[in-house]
Protein backbone atom coordinates (compact mmCIF):
# COMPACT_ATOMS: atom_id res chain seq x y z
CA UNK A 1 0.00 0.00 0.00
CA UNK A 2 1.53 3.32 -1.09
CA UNK A 3 1.73 6.39 1.13
CA UNK A 4 -1.04 8.31 -0.67
CA UNK A 5 -3.51 5.45 -0.34
CA UNK A 6 -2.66 4.95 3.32
CA UNK A 7 -3.21 8.67 3.94
CA UNK A 8 -6.59 8.52 2.21
CA UNK A 9 -7.68 5.61 4.42
CA UNK A 10 -6.55 7.44 7.56
CA UNK A 11 -8.43 10.58 6.52
CA UNK A 12 -11.56 8.59 5.72
CA UNK A 13 -11.85 6.80 9.04
CA UNK A 14 -10.02 9.06 11.50
CA UNK A 15 -13.12 10.73 12.92
CA UNK A 16 -14.91 7.40 13.32
CA UNK A 17 -11.97 6.12 15.36
CA UNK A 18 -11.92 9.36 17.36
CA UNK A 19 -15.67 9.01 18.02
CA UNK A 20 -15.16 5.45 19.32
CA UNK A 21 -12.27 6.51 21.55
CA UNK A 22 -14.09 9.57 22.93
CA UNK A 23 -17.25 7.54 23.60
CA UNK A 24 -15.25 4.85 25.39
CA UNK A 25 -13.44 7.50 27.46
CA UNK A 26 -16.63 9.19 28.64
CA UNK A 27 -18.33 5.84 29.26
CA UNK A 28 -15.39 4.97 31.51
CA UNK A 29 -15.35 8.35 33.26
CA UNK A 30 -19.12 8.30 33.87
CA UNK A 31 -19.10 4.64 34.96
CA UNK A 32 -21.30 3.67 32.04
CA UNK A 33 -23.91 6.43 32.54
CA UNK A 34 -23.21 7.83 29.08
CA UNK A 35 -24.48 4.62 27.47
CA UNK A 36 -27.68 4.33 29.48
CA UNK A 37 -30.74 4.05 27.17
CA UNK A 38 -32.22 7.27 28.55
CA UNK A 39 -29.03 9.21 27.79
CA UNK A 40 -28.77 7.75 24.28
CA UNK A 41 -32.32 8.96 23.62
CA UNK A 42 -31.50 12.37 25.12
CA UNK A 43 -28.43 12.61 22.89
CA UNK A 44 -30.70 12.41 19.84
CA UNK A 45 -33.32 14.82 21.12
CA UNK A 46 -30.86 17.44 22.33
CA UNK A 47 -28.78 17.39 19.15
CA UNK A 48 -31.48 16.94 16.50
CA UNK A 49 -31.13 20.58 15.46
CA UNK A 50 -27.38 20.06 14.96
CA UNK A 51 -27.93 17.12 12.60
CA UNK A 52 -30.44 19.11 10.56
CA UNK A 53 -28.49 22.38 10.39
CA UNK A 54 -25.12 20.70 9.79
CA UNK A 55 -26.53 18.83 6.78
CA UNK A 56 -27.57 22.14 5.20
CA UNK A 57 -24.36 23.87 6.26
CA UNK A 58 -22.38 21.20 4.41
CA UNK A 59 -23.79 22.39 1.07
CA UNK A 60 -22.69 25.95 1.84
CA UNK A 61 -19.21 24.79 2.85
CA UNK A 62 -18.86 22.62 -0.26
CA UNK A 63 -19.16 25.70 -2.48
CA UNK A 64 -15.80 26.99 -1.28
CA UNK A 65 -15.64 26.95 2.50
CA UNK A 66 -18.55 29.39 2.77
CA UNK A 67 -20.72 29.41 5.90
CA UNK A 68 -24.07 30.75 7.07
CA UNK A 69 -23.86 32.69 10.33
CA UNK A 70 -27.58 33.49 10.40
CA UNK A 71 -29.03 30.01 10.95
CA UNK A 72 -29.36 30.35 14.72
CA UNK A 73 -31.29 33.59 14.37
CA UNK A 74 -33.45 32.15 11.57
CA UNK A 75 -34.25 29.14 13.81
CA UNK A 76 -35.38 31.55 16.52
CA UNK A 77 -37.31 33.79 14.09
CA UNK A 78 -39.24 30.98 12.37
CA UNK A 79 -39.97 29.33 15.72
CA UNK A 80 -41.23 32.64 17.10
CA UNK A 81 -43.55 33.14 14.13
CA UNK A 82 -44.96 29.63 14.49
CA UNK A 83 -45.54 29.95 18.23
CA UNK A 84 -47.25 33.34 17.90
CA UNK A 85 -49.47 32.13 15.06
CA UNK A 86 -50.59 29.01 16.95
CA UNK A 87 -50.98 30.48 20.42
CA UNK A 88 -51.79 34.18 19.95
CA UNK A 89 -53.56 34.14 16.60
CA UNK A 90 -55.31 30.77 16.85
CA UNK A 91 -53.95 29.61 13.49
CA UNK A 92 -54.24 25.92 12.59
CA UNK A 93 -51.09 23.91 13.37
CA UNK A 94 -50.54 22.79 9.76
CA UNK A 95 -51.01 26.32 8.43
CA UNK A 96 -48.45 27.56 10.98
CA UNK A 97 -46.01 24.84 9.86
CA UNK A 98 -46.47 25.90 6.23
CA UNK A 99 -45.88 29.55 7.13
CA UNK A 100 -42.69 28.66 9.03
CA UNK A 101 -41.37 26.68 6.07
CA UNK A 102 -42.19 29.50 3.66
CA UNK A 103 -40.59 32.16 5.88
CA UNK A 104 -37.41 30.12 6.32
CA UNK A 105 -37.17 29.36 2.60
CA UNK A 106 -37.77 33.01 1.65
CA UNK A 107 -35.04 34.10 4.05
CA UNK A 108 -32.70 31.59 2.43
CA UNK A 109 -33.68 32.88 -1.03
CA UNK A 110 -33.17 36.51 0.06
CA UNK A 111 -29.67 35.85 1.38
CA UNK A 112 -28.88 33.54 -1.51
CA UNK A 113 -29.73 36.26 -4.01
CA UNK A 114 -27.19 38.73 -2.59
CA UNK A 115 -24.54 36.02 -2.30
CA UNK A 116 -25.07 34.32 -5.67
CA UNK A 117 -26.06 37.11 -8.02
CA UNK A 118 -24.67 40.29 -6.45
CA UNK A 119 -21.62 38.44 -5.11
CA UNK A 120 -21.57 40.00 -1.68
CA UNK A 121 -19.39 37.76 0.54
CA UNK A 122 -21.49 35.14 2.42
CA UNK A 123 -19.85 36.15 5.70
CA UNK A 124 -21.20 39.70 5.39
CA UNK A 125 -24.68 38.76 4.19
CA UNK A 126 -25.25 36.10 6.84
CA UNK A 127 -23.70 38.22 9.60
CA UNK A 128 -26.24 40.90 8.73
CA UNK A 129 -28.94 38.23 8.77
CA UNK A 130 -27.79 36.98 12.15
CA UNK A 131 -28.25 40.45 13.65
CA UNK A 132 -31.45 41.34 11.78
CA UNK A 133 -33.40 38.15 12.42
CA UNK A 134 -32.35 38.04 16.06
CA UNK A 135 -33.82 41.51 16.43
CA UNK A 136 -36.97 40.56 14.52
CA UNK A 137 -37.40 37.57 16.84
CA UNK A 138 -37.58 39.97 19.77
CA UNK A 139 -40.09 42.10 17.88
CA UNK A 140 -42.34 39.14 17.03
CA UNK A 141 -42.26 37.82 20.60
CA UNK A 142 -42.29 41.29 22.16
CA UNK A 143 -39.39 40.14 24.31
CA UNK A 144 -41.59 37.54 26.02
CA UNK A 145 -41.76 33.75 26.17
CA UNK A 146 -44.66 32.12 24.30
CA UNK A 147 -45.54 28.65 25.62
CA UNK A 148 -46.84 26.02 23.18
CA UNK A 149 -47.57 23.27 25.72
CA UNK A 150 -51.23 23.33 24.71
CA UNK A 151 -50.24 22.42 21.14
CA UNK A 152 -49.65 18.76 22.03
CA UNK A 153 -49.98 17.50 18.46
CA UNK A 154 -47.27 19.88 17.25
CA UNK A 155 -45.00 19.13 20.20
CA UNK A 156 -45.31 15.35 19.76
CA UNK A 157 -44.94 15.56 15.98
CA UNK A 158 -41.56 17.28 16.27
CA UNK A 159 -40.27 15.31 19.22
CA UNK A 160 -40.82 17.44 22.30
CA UNK A 161 -43.61 15.80 24.31
CA UNK A 162 -43.96 12.78 26.57
CA UNK A 163 -45.62 10.87 23.73
CA UNK A 164 -43.02 11.79 21.12
CA UNK A 165 -42.02 8.17 20.46
CA UNK A 166 -43.12 5.71 17.82
CA UNK A 167 -45.53 3.33 19.63
CA UNK A 168 -44.69 -0.35 20.00
CA UNK A 169 -47.15 -2.17 17.76
CA UNK A 170 -46.18 -5.54 19.24
CA UNK A 171 -46.67 -4.71 22.91
CA UNK A 172 -43.22 -5.64 24.14
CA UNK A 173 -42.82 -5.97 27.90
CA UNK A 174 -40.03 -3.55 28.85
CA UNK A 175 -38.49 -3.81 25.39
CA UNK A 176 -39.82 -1.98 22.33
CA UNK A 177 -40.09 -4.73 19.70
CA UNK A 178 -41.00 -2.29 16.93
CA UNK A 179 -37.77 -0.38 17.53
CA UNK A 180 -35.73 -3.60 17.35
CA UNK A 181 -37.40 -4.66 14.10
CA UNK A 182 -36.71 -1.25 12.57
CA UNK A 183 -33.04 -1.67 13.49
CA UNK A 184 -32.88 -5.13 11.90
CA UNK A 185 -34.58 -3.90 8.71
CA UNK A 186 -32.21 -0.91 8.55
CA UNK A 187 -29.21 -3.23 8.92
CA UNK A 188 -30.46 -5.52 6.14
CA UNK A 189 -31.10 -2.55 3.84
CA UNK A 190 -27.59 -1.27 4.50
CA UNK A 191 -26.06 -4.65 3.64
CA UNK A 192 -28.08 -4.88 0.41
CA UNK A 193 -27.04 -1.35 -0.63
CA UNK A 194 -23.37 -2.10 0.03
CA UNK A 195 -23.47 -5.30 -2.02
CA UNK A 196 -25.39 -3.64 -4.85
CA UNK A 197 -22.96 -0.72 -5.01
CA UNK A 198 -19.98 -3.08 -5.08
CA UNK A 199 -21.49 -5.19 -7.88
CA UNK A 200 -22.39 -2.10 -9.91
CA UNK A 201 -18.91 -0.60 -9.57
CA UNK A 202 -17.28 -3.91 -10.53
CA UNK A 203 -19.44 -4.24 -13.65
CA UNK A 204 -18.55 -0.71 -14.75
CA UNK A 205 -14.85 -1.36 -14.22
CA UNK A 206 -14.46 1.10 -11.33
CA UNK A 207 -12.01 0.55 -8.51
CA UNK A 208 -13.57 -1.13 -5.46
CA UNK A 209 -12.26 -1.50 -1.94
CA UNK A 210 -10.95 -4.88 -0.83
CA UNK A 211 -13.54 -7.49 0.12
CA UNK A 212 -12.02 -7.81 3.59
CA UNK A 213 -12.21 -4.06 4.14
CA UNK A 214 -15.82 -3.92 2.99
CA UNK A 215 -16.82 -6.84 5.21
CA UNK A 216 -15.13 -5.35 8.29
CA UNK A 217 -16.76 -1.96 7.69
CA UNK A 218 -20.19 -3.50 7.05
CA UNK A 219 -20.04 -5.71 10.15
CA UNK A 220 -19.04 -2.77 12.35
CA UNK A 221 -21.78 -0.49 11.02
CA UNK A 222 -24.42 -3.21 11.30
CA UNK A 223 -23.31 -3.86 14.89
CA UNK A 224 -23.64 -0.14 15.66
CA UNK A 225 -27.15 0.00 14.14
CA UNK A 226 -28.34 -3.02 16.13
CA UNK A 227 -26.74 -1.83 19.39
CA UNK A 228 -28.16 1.67 18.91
CA UNK A 229 -31.73 0.47 18.29
CA UNK A 230 -31.43 -2.02 21.17
CA UNK A 231 -30.54 0.83 23.53
CA UNK A 232 -33.49 2.87 22.29
CA UNK A 233 -35.76 -0.16 22.65
CA UNK A 234 -34.80 -0.38 26.33
CA UNK A 235 -36.08 3.16 26.91
CA UNK A 236 -39.21 4.21 25.01
CA UNK A 237 -38.33 3.32 21.46
CA UNK A 238 -37.72 5.58 18.47
CA UNK A 239 -38.16 9.33 19.14
CA UNK A 240 -40.24 11.03 16.45
CA UNK A 241 -37.52 13.64 16.04
CA UNK A 242 -35.20 10.84 14.90
CA UNK A 243 -37.56 10.23 11.97
CA UNK A 244 -37.12 13.85 10.86
CA UNK A 245 -33.35 13.59 11.22
CA UNK A 246 -33.21 10.34 9.23
CA UNK A 247 -35.35 11.82 6.44
CA UNK A 248 -33.01 14.82 6.17
CA UNK A 249 -29.88 12.64 6.27
CA UNK A 250 -31.13 10.13 3.67
CA UNK A 251 -32.52 12.75 1.27
CA UNK A 252 -29.43 14.96 1.34
CA UNK A 253 -27.08 11.98 1.42
CA UNK A 254 -28.71 10.80 -1.81
CA UNK A 255 -28.67 14.27 -3.38
CA UNK A 256 -24.96 14.86 -2.69
CA UNK A 257 -23.79 11.42 -3.80
CA UNK A 258 -26.22 10.29 -6.52
CA UNK A 259 -27.49 13.37 -8.36
CA UNK A 260 -26.02 15.79 -10.89
CA UNK A 261 -27.09 18.77 -8.79
CA UNK A 262 -25.27 17.32 -5.79
CA UNK A 263 -22.04 16.96 -7.78
CA UNK A 264 -22.28 20.62 -8.82
CA UNK A 265 -21.66 21.68 -5.21
CA UNK A 266 -18.41 19.70 -5.14
CA UNK A 267 -17.40 21.03 -8.56
CA UNK A 268 -17.92 24.67 -7.56
CA UNK A 269 -15.90 24.16 -4.38
CA UNK A 270 -13.15 22.35 -6.26
CA UNK A 271 -12.67 24.94 -9.02
CA UNK A 272 -15.38 27.50 -9.66
CA UNK A 273 -13.82 28.93 -12.83
CA UNK A 274 -13.45 25.52 -14.46
CA UNK A 275 -16.99 24.62 -13.40
CA UNK A 276 -18.37 27.80 -14.97
CA UNK A 277 -16.44 27.19 -18.18
CA UNK A 278 -17.93 23.70 -18.39
CA UNK A 279 -21.40 25.24 -18.69
CA UNK A 280 -22.65 24.94 -15.12
CA UNK A 281 -24.54 27.92 -13.68
CA UNK A 282 -22.43 28.53 -10.57
CA UNK A 283 -24.67 31.39 -9.44
CA UNK A 284 -27.58 28.95 -9.24
CA UNK A 285 -25.48 26.53 -7.16
CA UNK A 286 -24.73 29.24 -4.58
CA UNK A 287 -28.37 30.30 -4.56
CA UNK A 288 -29.59 26.72 -3.98
CA UNK A 289 -27.14 26.22 -1.12
CA UNK A 290 -28.49 29.17 0.85
CA UNK A 291 -32.12 28.62 -0.18
CA UNK A 292 -31.82 25.11 1.21
CA UNK A 293 -30.15 26.38 4.38
CA UNK A 294 -33.15 28.62 5.08
CA UNK A 295 -35.53 25.71 4.57
CA UNK A 296 -33.63 23.45 6.99
CA UNK A 297 -33.33 26.30 9.52
CA UNK A 298 -37.15 26.47 9.53
CA UNK A 299 -37.33 22.72 10.22
CA UNK A 300 -34.77 23.11 13.02
CA UNK A 301 -36.92 25.95 14.39
CA UNK A 302 -39.91 23.60 14.65
CA UNK A 303 -37.79 20.94 16.36
CA UNK A 304 -36.38 23.52 18.79
CA UNK A 305 -39.69 25.02 19.98
CA UNK A 306 -41.23 21.53 20.19
CA UNK A 307 -38.41 20.31 22.46
CA UNK A 308 -38.56 23.44 24.61
CA UNK A 309 -42.40 23.61 24.39
CA UNK A 310 -42.02 27.38 23.99
CA UNK A 311 -40.46 30.13 21.90
CA UNK A 312 -38.01 32.64 23.38
CA UNK A 313 -35.93 35.47 21.89
CA UNK A 314 -32.74 33.72 23.06
CA UNK A 315 -33.30 30.40 21.29
CA UNK A 316 -30.86 29.40 18.59
CA UNK A 317 -27.83 31.17 20.03
CA UNK A 318 -24.58 29.51 18.85
CA UNK A 319 -26.52 26.99 16.74
CA UNK A 320 -24.53 28.13 13.72
CA UNK A 321 -21.29 27.33 15.54
CA UNK A 322 -22.48 23.82 16.39
CA UNK A 323 -23.42 23.21 12.74
CA UNK A 324 -20.16 24.62 11.35
CA UNK A 325 -18.11 22.72 13.90
CA UNK A 326 -19.86 19.44 13.10
CA UNK A 327 -19.10 19.89 9.38
CA UNK A 328 -15.40 20.54 9.84
CA UNK A 329 -14.99 17.86 12.50
CA UNK A 330 -16.82 15.45 10.20
CA UNK A 331 -14.32 15.90 7.39
CA UNK A 332 -15.62 18.84 5.36
CA UNK A 333 -12.73 20.86 3.96
CA UNK A 334 -12.25 24.47 5.02
CA UNK A 335 -11.52 25.20 1.34
CA UNK A 336 -14.69 23.56 -0.01
CA UNK A 337 -15.20 20.70 -2.45
CA UNK A 338 -14.80 17.93 0.14
CA UNK A 339 -17.24 16.48 2.67
CA UNK A 340 -20.08 13.99 3.00
CA UNK A 341 -23.39 13.85 4.85
CA UNK A 342 -22.38 10.69 6.80
CA UNK A 343 -19.16 12.44 7.82
CA UNK A 344 -21.11 15.46 9.05
CA UNK A 345 -23.35 13.18 11.12
CA UNK A 346 -20.26 11.57 12.68
CA UNK A 347 -19.03 15.07 13.54
CA UNK A 348 -22.39 16.04 15.04
CA UNK A 349 -22.51 12.83 17.11
CA UNK A 350 -18.97 13.47 18.34
CA UNK A 351 -19.94 16.99 19.43
CA UNK A 352 -23.04 15.59 21.14
CA UNK A 353 -21.05 12.90 22.97
CA UNK A 354 -18.53 15.48 24.16
CA UNK A 355 -21.32 17.77 25.41
CA UNK A 356 -23.24 14.98 27.14
CA UNK A 357 -20.13 13.33 28.56
CA UNK A 358 -18.77 16.53 30.08
CA UNK A 359 -22.22 17.43 31.45
CA UNK A 360 -22.50 14.04 33.16
CA UNK A 361 -19.02 14.54 34.59
CA UNK A 362 -20.01 17.96 35.94
CA UNK A 363 -17.45 19.86 33.86
CA UNK A 364 -17.87 23.64 33.97
CA UNK A 365 -19.68 25.17 30.97
CA UNK A 366 -16.74 27.43 30.18
CA UNK A 367 -14.36 24.48 30.06
CA UNK A 368 -16.79 22.66 27.75
CA UNK A 369 -16.47 25.53 25.30
CA UNK A 370 -12.68 25.33 25.54
CA UNK A 371 -12.72 21.61 24.76
CA UNK A 372 -15.06 22.02 21.78
CA UNK A 373 -12.88 24.85 20.44
CA UNK A 374 -9.76 22.70 20.68
CA UNK A 375 -11.50 19.77 18.96
CA UNK A 376 -12.65 22.02 16.11
CA UNK A 377 -9.18 23.53 15.65
CA UNK A 378 -7.59 20.07 15.68
CA UNK A 379 -10.00 18.86 12.98
CA UNK A 380 -9.20 21.80 10.68
CA UNK A 381 -5.45 21.47 11.32
CA UNK A 382 -5.70 17.80 10.34
CA UNK A 383 -7.52 18.73 7.12
CA UNK A 384 -4.97 21.41 6.17
CA UNK A 385 -1.90 19.35 7.04
CA UNK A 386 -3.17 16.25 5.22
CA UNK A 387 -3.63 18.36 2.06
CA UNK A 388 0.04 19.32 2.28
CA UNK A 389 1.11 15.70 2.46
CA UNK A 390 1.73 15.75 6.20
CA UNK A 391 3.77 18.97 6.29
CA UNK A 392 2.77 21.34 9.08
CA UNK A 393 4.53 24.44 7.71
CA UNK A 394 3.73 25.74 4.23
CA UNK A 395 6.67 26.60 1.95
CA UNK A 396 4.82 29.63 0.57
Amino acid sequence: MNKAKALDIVKKYTMILVLIIVTAFFAWQTEGSLLLPMNISSLISQNAYVFILATGMLLCILTGGNIDLSVGSVVCFTGAIGAVLMMNKGVNMYVAILVMVLVGTLIGAFQGFWIAYVRIPPFIVTLAGMLAFRGLSNVVLDGMTVSIKEQEDFVNLFGGGANCYIPDFFGGNGLNITCLLVGIVAAVIYIVIQLKNRIDRSRKGYEVESLTGMLVKTVLIVAVIIAFTYKLAQHKGIPTVLIWVMIVVMVYGYITSNTTTGRYFYAVGGNEKATKLSGINTNKVYFLAYLNMGFLAALAGMVTIARMTSAQPTYGQNYEMDAIGSCFIGGASAYGGTGTVPGVIVGAVLMGVINLGMSLMGVDQNMQKVVKGVVLLAAVIFDVVSKRGGKLISKN
